[in-house]
């Protein structure tokens, strides 16, 4: 039987982040910074990392994307992207927050932060409560004995007690090794994980109507 192919990919922040996994070997991976311009790179840089492994679309056995928290317009485009292609091939595509590829093989307890800029972060203690947002670089409450993984996790290694830690696997590697451990499971289509509202002000016109 034919190890199962998964593409991961992430365009929650200033880039475009993708990885293809058969079984768990990495047979490709790609990292793009970009403040911009996610939406017109995406699939081009999917297609030209799939020809590069010498597969095609069909080929996929299941879709891991990042849902956030992050930019949200970058949440938008990857969760769109996914669900289009997710449909077209039918095949699942399953929804994997930053705070989950951040600890994905890491030991527990385990706090991951994640910069919100403004001085905010966002912050999960894995495995023990949903996600929040910190305003002003403290804890809501003490987590003894927590170590700490996340793009700025000093802010919160004091406060834990514990140590800060690197993550184990680039983003995009995470989310697809995450969606790898749930085949077969009852997942969720993805949707986007936001923790507060869009910078942009939202538009006056009439919003479409998202199918569930």
């Amino acid at each position: 039987m034919r190890e199962p192919l998964i593409l991961g990919f992430d365009t929650s922040a200033a880039h475009c982040a993708a990885a293809l996994l058969m079984g768990p070997r990495v047979i490709a991976q790609r990292h793009e910074p970009m403040d911009k311009g996610q939406a017109e790179r995406l699939v081009p840089l999917l297609e030209d990392m799939l020809s590069e492994a010498g597969h095609r679309w069909p080929d996929l056995t299941a879709i891991g994307v990042g849902i956030g928290p992050g930019n949200f317009t970058g949440i938008r485009i990857a969760v769109a992207a996914a669900r289009g292609l997710a449909l077209a091939l039918r095949i699942p595509a399953i929804g994997i927050t930053s705070f989950e590829a951040l600890a994905h093989g890491l030991p527990r307890p385990l706090l991951v932060t994640l910069d919100a800029r403004r001085g905010a972060h966002y912050a999960q203690d894995i495995g023990a409560g949903a996600p929040f947002l910190v305003q002003d670089g403290t804890l809501p409450h003490p987590l003894p004995g927590r170590n700490c993984v996340g793009d700025d996790a000093g802010t919160f290694a004091v406060a834990t007690g514990g140590r800060a830690l690197n993550p184990a696997f680039p983003l995009a590697e995470a989310i697809a090794r995450e969606a790898l451990m749930r085949l077969g499971q009852d997942n969720p289509r993805p949707a986007p994980l936001y923790l507060r509202a869009a910078d942009a002000a939202p538009s006056s016109d009439v919003p479409p109507r998202i199918l569930p």
